[in-house]
């Protein structure tokens, strides 16, 4: 049974399955617009999520043929992924932010084997050990590199503009830039009075940025040409506070449920990052690489039993996290190490 979630105000959402995936489902949000429905996100580029996603438009009586455009929140694939196949079926647009689309652009035109190779090179700079590694170049020589989720992601056709509104006909739909999850994420504020009268100004779709019960994965942006130090924990801890100002009503989020109280949400995810720095300055009394450091954080279950390609997603965040304690000056790195080590100042 397809399952739809009527929001009111013309406002509905369809789950989405994520095969393979703890998360479950996507949370695909249906707006009614005086030109027909817009999709904010799609869902994962698979057959069972197409007959899900396609399911769940008929039963509001749609036809996935009169879908009249996208807006993708962020890239990654539980959100992107089907947004091409929705555009051929019906001629519907898709609008992004300039630098996801980046990432797309940046992505589709890589030489085959590219990811693999970055991602071995960046396993060995951060201390990985060998048999870590291993795996990655034998997946690249066998050819493997055409199964990665997001290679062949569809190029958007609009470019969704921090500040404005979209051009969504009869409808305010507002875009909010929050990089951090990704560095063009956005949420979108419906800026129109709630259908139950909750108190507030308006509703959020608020992709994967404010979760009601998970902190999103906040790991450094990827991008094998780029050496600039980006600060995606700082980008995200800045631009929760901005969504915390708005005062929203209710947020209609990609994951789990809609939830009201969105400064209080804030609030807590500020707090457990403020926790989860000082926990690490702790644990960098003596140097470590963002590997050791990786297998010391607390995460929801044991090291040893976190599945391998969890573990690349694992370091990735140790990383941002030191990236923002660096620029905090609460640690650095130590001198003629190799990999590098941190340690607390």
């Amino acid at each position: 049974m397809t399952q739809v979630t009527e929001h009111g105000g013309g406002v509905w959402s369809l789950r989405v399955p994520i095969p393979d995936n703890p998360l479950g489902h996507t949370l695909v949000h249906v707006l009614d617009t005086d030109r027909g429905a817009v999709l904010v996100d799609t869902g994962w580029d698979d057959p069972a999520s197409w007959v899900e996603l396609t399911d769940g438009l008929g039963a509001l009586g749609l036809d996935v043929r009169e879908v009249h455009g996208v807006v993708i929140t962020h890239h990654h694939p539980d959100h992107h992924g089907l947004s091409g196949r929705v555009r051929e079926e019906s001629g519907a647009w898709i609008a992004m932010h300039a630098a996801d689309t980046a990432v797309v652009r940046r992505t589709r035109e890589a030489e085959p084997g590219t990811w693999f190779d970055y991602l071995a090179r960046k396993m060995a700079a951060v201390g990985a050990p060998e048999d870590h590694i291993a795996p990655l170049r034998a997946a690249r020589a066998a050819g493997r590199v055409r199964t990665l989720p997001g290679l062949r992601s569809a190029l958007p056709d609009r470019e969704i503009v921090p500040g404005e509104l979209l051009d969504l006909a009869g409808r305010r739909l507002r875009a909010v830039w929050t990089p951090g999850h990704t560095p063009g994420h956005v949420c979108l504020h419906l800026e129109e009075e709630h259908p139950a009268g909750l108190p507030g100004h308006g509703r959020l779709f608020s992709g994967d940025h404010l979760l009601p019960g998970i902190s999103p994965h906040i790991g450094l942006y990827e991008d094998p040409d780029d050496a600039t130090a980006t600060d995606p924990l700082g980008d995200y801890l800045d631009s929760l506070e901005r969504i915390g100002r708005l005062g929203v009503a209710e947020v209609l989020p990609a994951h789990q449920y809609a939830f009201a109280d969105a400064a209080g949400r804030v609030r807590e995810l500020l707090d457990h990052h403020e926790e989860r720095l000082t926990g690490l300055l702790g644990l960098l009394a003596a140097p470590l690489t963002p590997w050791q450091l990786a297998e010391r954080m607390e995460w929801n279950r044991p090291w040893d039993r976190i599945p391998y390609g969890s573990r690349n997603i694992a370091v990735s965040e140790a990383e941002a996290h030191l990236r923002r304690l660096v620029k905090l000056g609460r640690a650095e790195a130590v001198p003629g190490t190799e990999p590098v080590t941190y340690i607390a100042v």
